[in-house]
């Protein structure tokens, strides 16, 4: 938020200097991939990595799903519950107080 300064919250967070409003999807993209070069990481690294990273991690991390789902901006929590993964380590028995 300190970032945003005097910005609303329906402001672009992405914003363009060279003209007014904000950064095209192909510019983000052109961005993350000369930013994840320069830290030497891999090809796959995207915008849309990113995306699914920020959404699994949250899950992850006990952030409801409808609160994902909101963010991420999906019409159904169906499309959000792709982000929901099964770990080998974890049981649902965890959760039965027993």
């Amino acid at each position: 938020m300190k970032l945003r300064e005097e910005a609303e919250l329906d402001d672009p967070i992405f914003v363009s200097r060279k003209k007014e409003g904000q950064l095209s999807p192909s510019q983000v993209h052109r961005i993350v991939k000369a930013a994840a070069k320069r830290a030497g990481l891999g090809d796959n690294v995207s915008a849309h990595w990113l995306r699914h990273a920020h959404a699994s991690h949250s899950l992850d991390r006990g952030a409801p799903i409808h609160l994902v789902q909101s963010t991420l901006g999906h019409a159904s929590v169906a499309t959000t519950g792709r982000y929901l993964h099964a770990r080998p380590t974890d049981s649902s028995a965890r959760y039965l107080g027993v």
